[in-house]
């Protein structure tokens, strides 16, 4: 699975502002396919993001997260060049992640 997800971390004093835009099915094991076939339940169940190798977020998800979901958050005393990453881990324990360093203002 791991397709591309996208991430943008831009400072606002000693906020970071990490928005991530993550590439997933999310299949809620309710939908049919084109046969009348239940697609099988496909959906991220853990999202964890680091500050600098610090965790600051760390987040269980379900099935009732939309497809290709934005994700959202601010990390206090940040600087410009400070590394986030951002992991999840899919229910048939697939995985990805991605890093971006905080763009000064």
């Amino acid at each position: 699975m791991a397709e591309a997800m996208k991430i943008r971390a831009t400072l606002q004093g000693d906020v970071a502002d990490v928005r991530v835009l993550i590439s997933h099915p999310m299949e809620t094991g309710l939908r049919k396919n084109e046969r009348s076939e239940l697609i099988p339940l496909h959906f991220i169940t853990h999202v964890s993001a680091t500050h600098n190798g610090k965790t600051v977020l760390n987040a269980q998800w379900s099935q009732g997260v939309s497809r290709n979901p934005p994700l959202g958050f601010r990390v206090r005393g940040a600087k410009a060049g400070d590394k986030i990453i951002v992991s999840w881990v899919d229910n048939k324990g697939e995985t990805s992640s991605i890093e971006t360093v905080v763009a000064g203002k």
